[in-house]
């Protein structure tokens, strides 16, 4: 059902509403295939088989709102979900799990429509705090948001040809570890199989537990397979009928994004997670895409921001903002935070039985979004 905001007679400031805001829903708004499909700034992050994966595994209800009255073609629109946690409190999140979500927007002159309706939404319905994660940069004018976090953001531009990709990659630190995977023999695969699946879970719970991190639970990642089908895919490197590292990668539009890694440190020195890195790039080239979108990255991960940029990738920042009524809007589950509760957290991770990491990231995961 449609929503609108446009009842409110003023706005946080003291001044009249501009433009309505209505609520639709991307889920089932007939509209909303046809938008993204036309905007150039939709991501995998606005699909509907990402948003349905959050919503099998979280429970969260993704919900959008657009200035476009009902029943006229979608002109604009912000996407989140609801997080709703006796833990961590009721907020709006765009979006959990969610590497980056613009607001997808004609110009900049729509936003201030957007945040001065969220604005309301905090007051009118008690949310703790609405947090957005825009790939595009742009500063709030609203004393109402603060910024919350910032990543380092890589992407590989795929349309120069093969041999000029591989050389704008480091010759010692990626080109070497390539042709070493290449000398051993490692052997690649991929696919969305039961096998293919549960090989790459043991290995990302392997490298979280090196990271003091709980996994993601396991559902995620087939709902992942069942919401994506073919555009996703499970890239294995073996040694001796042996997994030794994994990636999972998704196709949108004409962009691969990278998701998920994990690897046997056993192996580190043979190349595995170099090859499975240069048979994506491989793969997106023979199907013509244009970009290798390989994520954001922790500030304080210094090695992985470098791994990335050896790569030929063009780094840039994204930066998180939240709109709260007070500055005191983190909690301990905050993947960028640092301060002490989360040094607790992760000493008692690192101490947990690896068998029991995966029953730990069920438990706290939807409240972490």
């Amino acid at each position: 059902m449609l929503q609108t905001l446009s009842d409110v007679p003023e706005a946080v400031h003291g001044t009249p509403v501009v433009q309505a805001l209505y609520q639709v829903s991307p889920l089932s708004d007939a509209r909303w295939p046809e938008f993204l499909a036309n905007h150039p700034r939709a991501s995998i992050f606005h699909s509907r088989p990402w948003l349905e994966a959050l919503r099998r595994t979280y429970g969260y209800e993704p919900v959008g709102y657009t200035t476009t009255p009902p029943g006229k073609d979608l002109e604009n629109a912000a996407v989140f979900c609801r997080v709703e946690s006796r833990l961590t409190g009721r907020r709006l999140v765009s979006l959990p799990f969610s590497d980056h979500c613009d607001f997808l927007v004609k110009d900049r002159d729509d936003l201030p429509s957007f945040l001065e309706g969220l604005e309301h939404k905090i007051r009118e319905e008690r949310w703790r705090y609405v947090e957005i994660r825009p790939l595009q940069e742009f500063t709030p004018s609203s004393s109402f948001a603060h910024r919350s976090a910032s990543y380092s953001f890589h992407q590989i531009d795929l349309t120069p040809n093969l041999e000029t990709l591989l050389a704008n990659c480091h010759k010692s630190s990626t080109q070497r570890k390539i042709q070493r995977a290449q000398r051993e023999g490692l052997a690649y695969e991929e696919g969305i199989s039961k096998f293919h699946l549960n090989a790459f879970y043991k290995l990302l719970v392997t490298t979280r537990r090196r990271h003091r991190l709980p996994p993601q639970p396991k559902n995620w990642f087939s709902n992942l397979i069942s919401c994506f089908g073919d555009d996703l895919k499970i890239r294995l490197a073996i040694r001796h009928g042996r997994p030794v590292a994994g990636m999972l990668t998704i196709r949108y539009k004409d962009t691969l994004i990278y998701k998920n890694g994990g690897s046997d440190p056993r192996f580190h020195n043979l190349g595995a997670m170099h090859l499975l890195y240069w048979e994506s790039i491989r793969n997106a080239k023979e199907t013509g895409l244009r970009t290798f979108d390989l994520g954001r990255t922790d500030a304080n991960q210094t090695g992985l921001i470098n791994f990335k940029s050896r790569w030929g990738a063009q780094q840039s920042a994204v930066t998180y903002w939240r709109c709260a009524s007070d500055k005191g809007s983190k909690h301990i589950f905050d993947q960028s935070g640092d301060g002490w509760k989360m040094q607790l957290v992760k000493r008692a991770f690192s101490l947990a039985p690896t068998s029991l990491l995966p029953k730990v990231g069920k438990l706290l995961y939807k409240h972490a979004g």
